[in-house]
């Protein structure tokens, strides 16, 4: 494939995933490549590229011979998840608070959540704050094992915020709390802070899980 191609396919992954992460398309519902090649006006090989990216990235899932879907998750996927990304993003915030520096990226992102109201929706900002977080402290391996996170962490934040679980200034101060950590050079408090706020989304998302899949009597 050919280097422009291979770009406009890197665009396509990214619509696609915007529209994932912002429920437009939902949890179950089926992504062909011929669908995606219409939406976007590309060939089929650029919509199975873009698809083949977010199967990749957890985003989407495919069993063999059929198309892909947005996962619908279940309540052992939200808690093994979350669980996982609180390992890993705590200790990632961990170590960036022994440089005690805040990346710009990160930054920008919890200025513009300070700037919303309850009611508006936030997933990208919350996840551009919590991938620049871990992505500007110092191990490239706690990086890449959050890579491998991103996908199903931003279907579970688009979750989230679809529902309208998470107030965006609640957010914002409890990402304050984080960055003042940080800055401190407290990495102790700045994992606990850290794990505490995913545990915290984990818990609404959870919560309204068992709310709409009430258990069998």
């Amino acid at each position: 494939m050919s280097g422009e191609a291979a770009v406009l396919g890197d665009s396509v992954a990214a619509e696609l995933r915007t529209s994932i992460v912002d429920q437009t398309d939902a949890p179950g519902s089926t992504i062909t490549e011929a669908a995606v090649a219409v939406r976007f006006g590309v060939a089929r090989p650029t919509a199975r590229m873009a698809i083949d990216r977010l199967v990749a990235e957890g985003l989407l899932r495919r069993e063999p011979h059929h198309a892909a879907k947005v996962p619908v998750l279940s309540r052992e996927d939200i808690t093994d998840l979350y669980d996982s990304r609180a390992t890993v993003e705590g200790a990632a915030v961990g170590s960036l608070a022994r440089s005690g520096t805040i990346p710009a990226e990160a930054l920008a992102a919890h200025r513009a959540i300070q700037a919303m109201h309850a009611g508006d929706t936030f997933a990208h900002e919350d996840i551009a704050f919590h991938r620049a977080l871990v992505n500007g402290q110092p191990s490239g391996r706690l990086a890449r094992m959050h890579g491998l996170l991103m996908g199903e962490i931003e279907l579970c934040i688009g979750q989230v915020q679809s529902y309208s679980l998470l107030d965006p200034q609640e957010i914002a101060a409890q990402h304050q709390a984080i960055l003042t950590a940080v800055i401190a050079g407290d990495a102790a408090q700045s994992e606990q802070l850290t794990r505490a706020h995913i545990s915290y989304s984990r818990d609404r998302l959870l919560a309204h899980y068992d709310s709409t899949h009430p258990s069998p009597r």
